[in-house]
């Protein structure tokens, strides 16, 4: 499990985009909804489903980075005041 959480968190720090890049303010906000850590569970059930099939592994990473920024979208989503 740890080798998995290493790994996400390298591959979404490469496809987020830099946080002093403009809208500087919104990156930032981004990244530190998606980078704070957590166990990472989803992109462990993506590869482990991705062992039954076969999937090759760089695209089980794309496949597990937008299931986690799916959900980091979702807990930040459901923060905001109505």
């Amino acid at each position: 499990m740890g080798e998995v959480q290493a790994r996400m968190e390298a591959v979404l720090a490469r496809v987020m985009p830099a946080a002093h890049i403009a809208p500087a303010r919104l990156h930032e906000a981004m990244r530190y909804a998606a980078l704070g850590g957590g166990k990472r569970v989803r992109p462990l059930l993506t590869f482990a489903a991705g062992e039954v099939t076969r999937a090759e592994h760089d695209r089980l990473e794309i496949a597990a980075a937008a299931v986690e920024l799916i959900h980091a979208y979702s807990l930040a989503h459901d923060d905001l005041p109505c």
